[in-house]
């Protein structure tokens, strides 16, 4: 299976990412929660995942969603 970039964009706290992926899906953004990789030290066990790797777009709409995240990275897998 050939491996894609994703942008992963992490949280600090479990409830953060929960709402992160509920907004998301309100507003089909595209993307999905999954495991954080281990990779990434980050405060919580989830991250956002998507292929859209457009860092200022994803900024633009957590600050007008008020999602707070901890960093962006972008990650193969």
């Amino acid at each position: 299976m050939k491996k894609r970039n994703y942008l992963v964009i992490t949280f600090s706290e479990t409830t953060m990412a929960l709402f992160m992926e509920k907004k998301c899906k309100e507003n089909k953004m595209p993307g999905r929660i999954i495991p954080l990789p281990k990779e990434i030290d980050a405060g919580c066990g989830l991250a956002w995942a998507s292929e859209d790797r457009e860092q200022d777009m994803w900024k633009n709409y957590m600050e007008t969603q008020q999602i707070e995240y901890e960093e962006m990275v972008e990650v193969e897998f």
